[in-house]
């Protein structure tokens, strides 16, 4: 690739924080740089979240939570499929990307975009499978319905080294199911979740569905999200040390967690 096509991805990239379907500035106007792990050189420039700009985004995802449930199945099954489609269109835009961003060879790159493409292609034919049971009570002596429910506004944390399709992962099925998102990227691999949540816009998300809150001080910002009582699922893939301390603060308002931790299987070379 020409420095001048990397230059021209790189500009493309939102600056801001994703908050109610728009791209804003942070509470404080503060910024952190990303950079190339193989120069360290700065490649975006972007907005750094605070820990009130975490709760504005809750804010726009419990706000938009009921409508977005009551979305026809249909309907953000069409959204999904969408965006499936623009990744398929800016396949070779996302490959570049997670290269520029934390170094992952192209042919690798472009691994993960298939990988993390079809995430939203499977959830988006889930979405209009969403299945219920009628029949009758044990006792015999009535009728019994069960039905699903989305669970609610969603906290998920991403890790850096697949910014693409742990994203896909965790989107994809919360809107298939009708439930709203917050995300926090990765400080070092930001980038590439924000250009995806550019494509989730032209696939016609509905503002408030989905929130980005990228930030530097990861800790400081997730702490106030999971401790309200408003937020119903958090979803975290990463380390060990760091899924204990989500998993405690959950456990004040016994969320729904979902826990990717560190592997246990070591090698020497």
């Amino acid at each position: 690739m020409s420095t001048q096509t990397e230059q021209a991805l790189l500009d493309s990239i939102p600056t801001g924080l994703f908050i109610g379907g728009e791209w804003i500035d942070g509470e404080t106007g503060a910024t952190f740089d990303v950079r190339d792990p193989a120069t360290n050189a700065v490649i975006r420039t972007i907005a750094d979240a605070t820990p009130a700009d975490g709760i504005r985004a809750l804010d726009a995802a419990v706000a938009a939570q009921d409508s977005w449930a009551a979305t026809a199945p249909r309907t953000r099954s069409d959204i999904l499929r969408r965006a499936f489609d623009l990744v398929q269109e800016h396949k070779e835009d996302l490959a570049l990307l997670m290269t520029l961003e934390m170094g992952k060879p192209l042919a690798e790159a472009r691994g993960e975009v298939a990988y993390g493409g079809e995430f939203l292609r499977w959830f988006s034919e889930e979405a209009v499978r969403i299945s219920g049971r009628y029949g009758l009570n044990p006792e015999g002596t009535g009728n019994m319905v069960v039905s699903q429910r989305p669970v609610g506004p969603s906290f998920f944390v991403t890790p850096w080294n697949f910014p693409f399709a742990m994203a896909t992962r965790k989107i994809a099925p919360a809107l298939a199911a009708g439930c709203t998102v917050v995300i926090k990227p990765p400080a070092l691999t930001p980038l590439t979740t924000m250009f995806f949540t550019s494509l989730l816009e032209k696939a016609g998300l509905p503002a408030g569905v989905v929130n980005v809150v990228q930030t530097s001080r990861s800790g400081a910002l997730s702490g106030p999200i999971i401790a309200d009582p408003r937020l119903r699922k958090l979803s975290f893939t990463g380390s060990t040390e760091v899924g204990r301390v989500l998993l405690r603060e959950a456990a004040d308002t016994v969320i729904s967690s979902s826990m990717e931790l560190g592997g246990n299987a070591p090698f020497l070379v």
